[in-house]
């Protein structure tokens, strides 16, 4: 956000959470580095939207570092969204997890080793979903190989339908986090597709649009902590 767009976002009451100073990638930042960003960010939008602290986080590229969990707690964040154990329903995020690494160089057996499990915290994860981000079928990037921007906005919106429709039919308290960007859906032909897909959205019993932060909340209230390992 920037210029007259972020003070209309704050004062149209959506939530605002933290996603980095600069896309910047935080598995290739130094604990210094993240901890200084996250203070600096958590400051900034806190005195932004007057004095109410950002209860969230979104890390740049979805990409999680080994501190970035710690560090969030240590903030006071309630919720993470950036991780995908499970496509469309919340849960409590676990840290620090180990698995040994494949080395096509040695014995099989010395790496086939079991995934060793992390601690179970108190972080509420709201599931992020590659299929549901506008970015890689709608934005083409010059320096990306695999970049895409052509795709028919009418066969994501179909994708989109599909996943919905079999999540309403099977799951309760499902999450569908649809991932939106100013440069891609702010464009004539993928805003176009949005409205459709909202309004079709709509046409279905019991579908609430809220902040994550109230997905957050509803999730606790409704399922316990797991106890510390």
């Amino acid at each position: 956000m920037e210029g007259a767009s972020a003070p209309a976002v704050r004062d149209a009451g959506h939530e605002i959470g933290l996603h980095g100073y600069s896309h910047e990638n935080p598995v290739s930042l130094t604990l210094e580095q993240q901890r200084d960003i996250l203070d600096h960010t958590y400051n900034l939008l806190t005195e932004f939207n007057n004095g109410v602290p950002p209860k969230g986080s979104m890390a740049p590229w979805w990409e999680t570092s080994k501190e970035g969990t710690a560090l969030l707690l240590e903030k006071g964040i309630e919720y993470d969204h950036s991780n995908m154990a499970h496509d469309s329903q919340a849960f409590y995020l676990r840290d620090q997890d180990l698995w040994t690494k494949i080395d096509y160089k040695a014995k099989a057996e010395a790496w086939m080793k079991p995934l060793v499990r992390g601690k179970a915290t108190g972080l509420v994860e709201i599931p992020a979903n590659w299929y549901l981000d506008d970015l890689p079928p709608l934005m083409f990037i010059k320096s990306s190989p695999n970049s895409h921007g052509w795709v028919n906005t009418r066969d994501v919106e179909q994708l989109w339908k599909d996943m919905f429709t079999y999540l309403y039919r099977e799951e309760e308290n499902f999450i569908f986090p649809i991932t939106i960007h100013p440069d891609v859906s702010g464009r004539p032909h993928v805003l176009l597709m949005l409205e459709r897909f909202i309004e079709w959205v709509n046409t279905h019993a019991d579908v609430h649009w809220v902040p994550m932060i109230d997905m957050a909340n509803e999730f606790r209230a409704r399922v316990a902590r797991p106890p510390a390992r």
